[in-house]
């Protein structure tokens, strides 16, 4: 298991545009990844439920990969969220 955990900085906070690259960059990994904020979690391959969380300016998410490529997801999610400008480098 990987994990890692980070404020959005996105002064809309995670809406549609990023997500959709999250769940891009998620799709490419078979580890099972969650998203956590506060008190809800979802799968970061459903934009549903990444939607639903309605994680705004300022909340501190948790990236969860369990599997055998957990560290390269954790990898790859954290440096599309960089890309997506949700997230500061």
């Amino acid at each position: 298991m990987a994990q890692f955990t980070a404020v959005i900085t996105d002064k809309i906070g995670l809406h549609a545009r990023p997500a959709t690259a999250i769940i891009s960059a998620a799709s490419k990994y078979g580890s099972d990844i969650q998203i956590v904020s506060g008190s809800k979690s979802g799968n970061l391959r459903s934009i549903m439920n990444i939607l639903s969380m309605q994680i705004k300016n300022g909340d501190e998410i948790t990236i969860i990969a369990d599997g055998s490529d957990a560290e390269e997801a954790v990898a790859g999610i954290k440096e599309a969220m960089i890309a997506a400008a949700l997230i500061e480098g």
